[in-house]
C-alpha cells in the first residue's frame, strides 16, 4: 500500500505499516516473528478507520487483487461486490448523516445486524465519527437487549425492520436507526419514531475531520456468558484496531487474499476475522449468507470463490467431517479453528482429505489472537500452538497467584509487559477489572501446560477442570476420545459428584445424524471411553442430551456441572443417564 501523499499521511499508518509488513515478511518463521515484532507506536490520535482504511482506498491498490474489500453471496445465489473505495464513501456519507442526527464522540452505537453491506458500513462510520460501537448478536432477545441498553448507556440503535421490533418494549434514551426498511419484500417503512437509514445516501462523501485519543474507547463487546451475567469489555483505538495485527499474522492471510470466517456478527471473533485482521492485511472479505448449513454447498462457494484462508469454528468442521465432502476447494492455502480447541481426530481428518492443516488459534473477548499455530510451523496434535508476537505468555499457580513452578497453569499476559491488544477494562466494573489483573497478570481463566520447546497445550477452563480419586481430569481430554466414536457429534464432560471419588466422569452427548439414543448406543460409547481412556478418567455415566450454548455457540457446562450438583443433593438419577453398572459385560476399573 502507498500513500498518494507521503508528506501527509499519519504517522500511526506509517507506523502500523512498517509493523504489518514486517510480519507479512516473516509470517513463515514463528520464531524470528515472536523475537523481532514490537508493537508499533501509531501516535495519540490514531483512528484506524480515518487513517488506514482510508488510506488503503486511497492508495494504487495496495492490495494486489481487483480491489475487493466486500464479496458477499446470498443463498440464493446473488452477490455483490464493494471496493475499499466504495466502503470509504459510503461509510464516510453515513459517518456525516450520523453526525448530522446527533452522534457525538464517546456515544455508545448498538449495531444489530447480519451479514449485509451496512454492518460494514456501519462499523467504519461509527469508528471515525469517535463514537463506540456494541456489537450485539441477532439472536438477542428484549430481555438481554434491556440489560446491553442499560449497562452501555446506549444513545443510538441500528437495526433492520425485524430485529428493530424487539426494541418496542425496551426503555432508554436512544434513537433508532432502521436498515433495510421500505425494501423489496420486506416493511413498507421503519417503526414508528425510528430514522431511515437510507437517508444517508443524500448525505456528503467528504472525509470526516475528527480527533480521538487513541486510547479512548473504540468497542464495547459483552463477553458470552458461560459461567455469569456477561461483562462488558472495552476495547480502545489501539487494543482491537492496531492489536490484531497478532490475528493476521495467526491467520496467515496476506494482500490480495480473498478470506472467509464463520462467526456471526455481533461477537468479537467477527471482528477478528471478518473487519480487522483481512483489511489490515489487505486482503478480500468473502461472506457467504445461509439459512441452514449445508456441507457441499459451503465448499462450493469456497471453491468458486477462489477463498485462499478459511476460519470456522469447531462446530462447523465437525459438521464437514460428518458430510464426508473429501474434495478439496482449489485455492484454499491456510485453514483455522477458534473459539474452542479443536479435537486432534477433526484436524486428522480433514488432513487426510485436504493435504492441509487446520491451525489452532486462541484469544478471548478481552483480547485478540494470542497464542496459535502459525504457518510453516509444524503441528503438535492437540496443541494450541505458541505465544503470537507481542504477547508475553506466562502460566500462573492458580492458588499462589505466581508464576508456576511447574510445566502446567493458568494462561496469563504478564502486564510487565502490557501488551498492546489487551482491552482496557470492563465497563462499570472495576472490581472485576482489577480480579482480572491482579498479581501483575491478566488471567485468562484458562489453564495450559508448556512443552520444552514452548508450545502450549490446553487442558481446560480453570473451573471446568475436576478431581477425580485425587488426579486432576481435564474435560477436553476426554470430549476429545469421545468425538472419535461415529455416534457422537459433540460431547460436554462435566464432573458428577460422588462419595468415593469425589467426582466421577460424567458425558453428555450429542448424536451424529442416524445415531439412536438407546441402550446399544450407550453401550458401545462407554466401551469406547474405557478402552481409549486411562481409569481416572474413564467415563461412568453418559447422556444423550441438547448441549446448552451461549449465543455465541460455546456450551455452557456451568449448567451441566449445577444439574448434576443438584441431581446428587436430591439423591436422583437423570431419566435418560445410562451408568457404566448397567453394562455387566464391562469391566469395572
Amino acid at each position: 500500500m502507498a500513500a498518494t501523499d507521503s508528506t501527509r499521511e499519519h504517522p500511526g499508518t506509517t507506523a502500523l505499516r512498517a509493523a504489518r509488513d514486517q510480519l507479512l515478511e516473516l509470517r513463515s518463521d514463528g520464531a524470528a516473528a515472536r523475537a523481532e515484532f514490537r508493537w508499533p507506536d501509531v501516535g495519540p490520535d490514531f483512528n484506524w478507520a480515518q487513517h488506514w482504511f482510508d488510506a488503503l482506498a486511497a492508495g494504487p491498490d495496495g492490495t494486489g487483487n481487483d480491489g475487493t474489500a466486500l464479496w458477499i453471496v446470498e443463498e440464493d445465489g446473488s452477490e455483490a461486490r464493494y471496493s475499499f473505495a466504495e466502503l470509504r464513501e459510503r461509510s464516510d456519507r453515513l459517518a456525516n448523516w450520523l453526525r448530522a442526527e446527533g452522534v457525538r464522540p464517546g456515544d455508545a452505537v448498538m449495531l444489530m445486524l447480519g451479514n449485509r453491506v451496512e454492518l460494514w458500513d456501519s462499523m467504519l462510520a461509527v469508528l471515525k465519527l469517535g463514537a463506540v460501537i456494541l456489537p450485539s448478536s441477532v439472536v438477542l432477545g428484549p430481555a438481554d437487549l434491556t440489560d446491553r441498553v442499560e449497562r452501555a448507556a446506549v444513545r443510538f440503535v441500528i437495526a433492520d425492520p425485524t430485529d428493530a421490533a424487539k426494541f418496542a418494549d425496551v426503555p432508554g434514551d436512544y434513537r433508532g436507526i432502521c436498515v433495510g426498511a421500505g425494501v423489496t419484500g420486506g416493511p413498507a417503512a421503519a417503526p414508528a419514531g425510528w430514522l431511515d437509514m437510507a437517508d444517508a445516501a443524500g448525505s456528503p462523501a467528504s472525509a470526516i475531520q475528527n480527533t480521538v485519543g487513541s486510547g479512548d474507547p473504540a468497542l464495547i463487546y459483552f463477553t458470552s456468558g458461560t459461567t455469569s451475567l456477561p461483562k462488558m469489555v472495552v476495547h480502545s483505538h489501539l487494543s482491537y484496531p492496531v492489536g490484531h495485527l497478532s490475528t493476521m499474522y495467526w491467520l496467515g492471510v496476506q494482500p490480495g487474499d480473498v478470506h472467509m470466517a464463520i462467526s456471526s456478527a455481533g461477537w468479537g471473533k467477527h471482528a477478528w476475522s471478518s473487519f480487522f485482521a483481512p483489511w489490515i492485511a489487505g486482503a478480500t472479505v468473502f461472506v457467504y449468507n445461509y439459512a441452514r448449513f449445508d456441507a457441499a454447498a459451503l465448499v462450493a462457494q469456497l471453491d468458486r470463490a477462489g477463498v485462499m484462508t478459511f476460519c470456522a469454528p469447531p462446530t462447523v468442521w465437525r459438521m464437514l467431517i460428518q458430510s464426508e465432502v473429501r474434495q478439496k476447494p482449489h485455492a484454499l492455502r491456510e485453514l483455522l479453528s477458534a473459539g474452542e480447541p479443536l479435537n486432534p481426530e477433526v484436524i486428522g481428518r480433514i488432513r487426510d482429505w485436504w493435504g492441509l492443516e487446520i491451525r489452532d488459534g486462541y484469544g478471548q473477548t478481552e483480547t485478540t489472537a494470542l497464542i496459535g499455530n502459525t504457518p510453516g510451523t509444524p503441528l503438535v496434535p492437540g496443541a494450541m500452538g505458541h505465544p503470537l508476537p507481542g504477547v508475553s505468555i506466562a502460566l500462573v499457580d492458580p492458588l499462589t497467584g505466581k508464576p508456576s513452578e511447574t510445566n502446567e497453569g493458568e494462561i496469563c499476559l504478564d502486564l510487565a509487559s502490557r501488551p498492546l491488544n489487551l482491552m482496557t477494562g470492563y465497563l462499570g466494573d472495576p472490581e472485576r477489572t482489577r480480579s482480572a489483573m491482579r498479581g501483575g497478570f491478566f488471567h485468562t481463566g484458562d489453564v495450559a501446560s508448556r512443552a520444552a520447546d514452548g508450545t502450549l497445550t490446553f487442558i481446560g477452563r480453570t473451573d471446568d477442570i475436576f478431581k477425580s480419586s485425587d488426579f486432576k481430569v481435564s474435560p477436553f481430554e476426554v470430549e476429545s476420545v469421545l468425538i472419535e466414536h461415529p455416534a457422537v457429534a459433540e460431547a460436554a464432560v462435566v464432573g458428577a459428584p460422588d462419595a468415593t471419588r469425589l467426582n466421577i466422569t460424567k458425558a453428555y452427548i450429542a448424536l451424529a445424524a442416524g445415531a439412536l439414543p438407546d441402550e446399544a448406543t450407550a453401550l458401545a460409547v462407554l466401551a469406547h471411553a474405557r478402552a481409549a481412556l486411562p481409569p481416572y478418567m474413564r467415563v461412568r455415566r453418559i447422556e444423550f442430551f441438547e448441549l446448552p450454548k451461549t449465543a455465541s455457540g460455546k456450551i455452557r457446562r456451568v449448567e451441566l456441572r449445577q444439574r448434576e450438583v443438584d441431581a446428587a443433593a436430591a439423591g436422583l438419577r437423570a431419566p435418560g443417564e445410562w451408568r457404566e453398572e448397567d453394562f455387566p459385560g464391562l469391566k469395572r476399573g
